[in-house]
């Protein structure tokens, strides 16, 4: 080979070296979108000869019905050097470029301990997909809200406000907490809540929870428990038999907790009670008559009305000294009984058959007359 054949492809090669562009994998540049389809988008980059077309899965995250939708043709967009070579020179990516900027905000976003706006993709194995500024995080069913949430299909789509609390950029893990942000609320809620709160305050309030051993009702972001004895004057079961949740109501404080963060609460004693009504309707003296309901070691309960009933002392059952009520009454038997005493406070009323029998006599001869 002559020596100016050799000259001539040392010059040749020097110039294919020239229109290399000065690029390494992993760097960002500027390209410029000369055209877009549907399904991608074609960049000219200074420096290389060929257009490279931009897959719409590497314009933007979650990928786009249509790259269309992220650019158009004019638009001047930073990319990285995903690889150089091929058919077109390199391969590159906006959703890489953005990335590499996305990661860096995120973690002074984690160190300055401030929030982001995550969009919610899809369900995944223990927790949820969401995006934020294009980067892919994770969010621990566990760090979704205050409670254990058995669907969490319902947050797929929406947006919400998070908090970045594991970063791995190498790993590309990004693991986001919704419920450490509504931990802090809550912590500021209960301050505000506990510091003006008393014991016998009536406050309004919404049902949040209904368990089978009462339920817990919202009173300014706070949650107190009205126990099942105390969401309804009669004996429920369940307290759903009287709560729904989402109800508004007023409700009762009966005891605050600031310490242990408990507040008690109760439904029924903003209502009216039904015994006291009913006892209004009735005075010592009066001669009543109804059915026995119950016989104890003291005596035996006798019904008034349907959910209304007084006790029958031993000794006011019979004439006659008895060791047992069984004695001179039972269960279902109908008998007359004098109201001795109505106590309004402990809610009791005490009968006496007794009474009504040694009456009877002179009643009788007054009939006779």
């Amino acid at each position: 080979m002559s020596e100016e054949m050799n000259n001539d492809f040392a010059s040749m090669f020097e110039a294919s070296e020239e229109a290399l562009p000065d690029v390494t994998v992993g760097d960002a540049v500027e390209a410029t979108v000369i055209a877009v389809e549907n399904s991608s988008a074609w960049v000219s980059i200074p420096g290389f000869k060929s257009d490279i077309p931009i897959p719409k899965r590497e314009l933007a995250r979650p990928e786009p019905d249509s790259a269309e939708d992220v650019v158009k043709v004019g638009d001047v967009i930073e990319v990285a050097i995903v690889s150089l070579g091929g058919e077109n020179g390199a391969t590159v990516s906006k959703v890489k470029a953005e990335a590499r900027v996305a990661w860096t905000q995120m973690e002074e976003i984690k160190e300055r301990g401030e929030t982001v706006q995550a969009e919610i993709s899809n369900i995944v194995k223990g927790g949820l997909v969401a995006y934020v500024n294009g980067l892919r995080g994770f969010i621990p069913a566990s760090q979704m809200e205050l409670h254990f949430v058995k669907d969490l299909s319902v947050y797929v789509g929406k947006t919400v406000e998070v908090l970045p609390i594991e970063i791995d950029v190498n790993k590309q893990r990004l693991v986001l907490s919704r419920r450490q942000i509504l931990e802090k609320e809550r912590e500021a809620k209960q301050a505000e809540v506990f510091s003006t709160l008393e014991a016998g305050q009536t406050v309004k309030g919404v049902v949040k929870r209904i368990v089978d051993y009462g339920a817990f009702i919202d009173i300014g972001g706070v949650d107190g428990l009205a126990h099942i004895s105390d969401v309804s004057w009669n004996r429920v079961k369940h307290p759903s038999e009287v709560l729904t949740v989402g109800q508004e109501l007023d409700v009762y404080v009966k005891n605050v907790d600031p310490e242990a963060k408990r507040i008690s609460l109760s439904v029924k004693d903003t209502m009216e009670d039904p015994w006291l009504k009913r006892a209004e309707e009735y005075a010592e003296g009066d001669t009543l008559e109804g059915k026995i309901i119950k016989l104890t070691d003291f005596g035996a309960f006798m019904e008034i009305e349907p959910g209304f009933d007084g006790l029958i002392p031993m000794g006011e059952l019979s004439l006659n000294h008895i060791e047992r009520a069984d004695e001179a009454v039972k269960v279902g038997d109908v008998v007359k009984a004098k109201v001795l005493r109505i106590d309004m406070k402990k809610k009791r009323i005490s009968l006496s058959v007794t009474r009504a029998l040694k009456d009877a006599p002179a009643e009788a001869e007054e009939g006779e007359e």
